[in-house]
């Protein structure tokens, strides 16, 4: 026990866990709906299309959650705009919108001299995690889980059902573009503990691993959290342990997970 509970005496450990999980919470109830509505391309083009709003936030001074969050919310606008348009479908118009900011973001990363002052941009560092990042994340929980309460059935409806949702004026586009919204904020959550360039593991792995088994969207949801906690937990404690990148053990914790589940699916089919 004591290997497990040793990390988190430091401060910093304590406030990494704490903004881990509150980014778990957030990606893994979201990304439900991400997975089944096989919208993971645009999880992942999020998580790189924040890249030029960090560094312009780093370079200014400013906190790099607000740089994200402006990026992000750019993204989920600019996907939205473009995929309504007849000419060109939802896939070109992700792809579009990722070349473009990413591309940027590396640019404006170019004019630095050094690329180390990106590292924890990047690839996530629980030393970078400030008291502000705990509340912010606390404001971004509360939004999404209270967001999803409220509309959990008309999201539901307009994926399983669009043209009928429509009919009775549920509005699907409407739904989608909120939802493109709520992924952006929590994307933007998991940036400060995995990076910029692993955050979308948070947002689809948990999500995958959970619908191997589940039967409902709520258990879906409940199982994906529990899978991003551990990941977080576990993550967390073998980067103490062997100085390991962070968001690099996260991320193989939840792989592993994902791994684990659909192995035991096939076995006990």
């Amino acid at each position: 026990m004591d290997w497990l509970t040793d990390p988190f005496e430091a401060d910093f450990m304590q406030r990494a866990l704490i903004a881990g999980v509150l980014a778990g919470v957030n990606c893994a109830v979201i990304g439900v709906y991400i997975v089944q509505r096989r919208m993971s391309f645009f999880g992942g083009a999020l998580s790189h299309t924040v890249l030029p709003g960090m560094v312009f936030a780093f370079l200014r001074g400013v906190d790099i959650f607000w740089g994200a969050l402006g990026a992000a919310m750019a993204t989920a606008f600019g996907v939205g705009w473009l995929s309504r348009r007849r000419e060109v479908g939802e896939d070109a118009a992700i792809g579009v919108v990722l070349s473009g900011m990413f591309a940027l973001g590396v640019l404006m990363m170019s004019q630095v001299n050094s690329f180390r002052d990106f590292n924890a941009l990047l690839f996530g560092s629980v030393l970078g995690v400030a008291p502000q990042d705990i509340w912010l994340g606390l404001g971004v929980t509360c939004l999404v889980l209270v967001a999803v309460t409220l509309i959990n059935k008309e999201i539901e409806l307009s994926s399983v059902d669009p043209e009928y949702s429509r009919v009775i004026g549920a509005r699907p586009n409407r739904m989608r573009t909120l939802l493109l919204l709520l992924t952006a904020l929590s994307v933007v959550t998991a940036v400060r503990v995995v990076g910029a360039l692993m955050a979308t593991a948070l947002l689809i792995t948990p999500a995958a691993a959970a619908l191997v088994w589940a039967r409902s969207v709520l258990s879906a949801m409940m199982v994906s959290v529990g899978i991003a906690v551990l990941s977080i937990v576990v993550g967390l404690v073998v980067s103490y342990h062997y100085d390991w990148s962070s968001g690099a053990a996260i991320v193989l914790t939840a792989t592993a997970c994902f791994g684990v589940s659909w192995l035991a699916r096939v076995i006990w089919r």
